[in-house]
């Protein structure tokens, strides 16, 4: 009787444990990516002080050469300011660029890359996205797509009537960003965008305008761990209200980085986000 009962003691004991152990699993996740942001390509042959146009095509033919020779890589967020001015030639071009990555890759606008005077708007800027896209094909410039777990939202900021460098989140695109984060409430979510709501330094011109109504959106929630932006060609990192906030510098100033992200999540109050600058010669 003695023996029994140490066996059953012995068998709960390792049920418990492998009950315990496939609860760590079951919520601890991870995934790898790149961050791609203002790589302003051009077909013209323009030069710009630290901004070389004539040289945003070779900067993204080496860049996606480089990650193209990386291992576990998810996908490439390319967050905005992806061509230089706004006309359908030159984001075809990026975009047949763009297909050589051996993974798939998700497109955010930026400030540079759609005006309604020039019959180049985000209607018309998505619909040369979906045509010649490999497999981004949104519907909308706010969108959702979901990778082992995570849950990404790509949310716009850019203007198309009145373009400029300042960023300007609509109360349309709150709302849909509520709407999404109560959706997924249970799940983690990563942004990705082009204007940072987390500014690297002040820049009066480029700053956006309605960051406290984006906050108070945000404080609603508990399940956004990462927010990635561009913009202000700088490299900066910080943490705020249990967000990490992350800008990229541009692709195409030099040395020409881009961005590694790795990604680990245990729990809503156990994560870590790692980045490193990678830059192709």
């Amino acid at each position: 009787m003695k023996i029994l009962i140490k066996i059953t003691v012995l068998f709960v004991l390792s049920t418990l444990c492998s009950i315990a152990i496939f609860q760590q699993s079951a919520d601890a996740s991870s995934i790898k990516f790149i961050q791609i942001t203002d790589s302003h390509f051009s077909t013209s042959k323009a030069d710009f002080s630290q901004r070389d146009v004539g040289g945003a095509e070779k900067a993204l033919h080496d860049a996606i050469k480089d990650i193209n020779t990386l291992k576990g890589i998810d996908f490439v967020a390319f967050t905005g300011d992806n061509i230089d001015t706004a006309n359908e030639k030159d984001l075809k071009l990026f975009l047949q660029i763009a297909n050589k990555l051996k993974v798939p890759y998700y497109i955010v606008i930026g400030n540079h890359e759609v005006f309604r005077s020039q019959n180049f708007d985000k209607k018309e800027y998505l619909k040369t996205v979906r045509k010649y896209a490999k497999n981004c094909k949104p519907k909308s410039p706010n969108y959702v797509f979901e990778k082992k777990g995570f849950v990404f939202l790509v949310v716009d900021g850019a203007k198309e009537i009145i373009p400029g460098p300042s960023g300007y989140y609509k109360k349309d695109t709150l709302t849909w960003l509520d709407k999404n984060l109560t959706k997924y409430k249970n799940r983690t979510v990563v942004i990705l965008q082009h204007f940072p709501i987390v500014e690297p330094y002040y820049n009066r011109s480029h700053t956006t305008y309605n960051i406290k109504d984006y906050e108070a959106v945000l404080k609603k929630h508990d399940n956004v761990i990462a927010i990635f932006s561009g913009h202000y060609h700088a490299n900066a990192e910080t943490k705020k209200d249990g967000v990490y906030h992350v800008s990229t510098p541009s692709l195409v100033e030099a040395p020409h980085n881009y961005k590694v992200v790795e990604i680990e999540v245990k729990n809503k109050k156990d994560y870590q986000v790692y980045t490193q600058l990678r830059h192709a010669e």
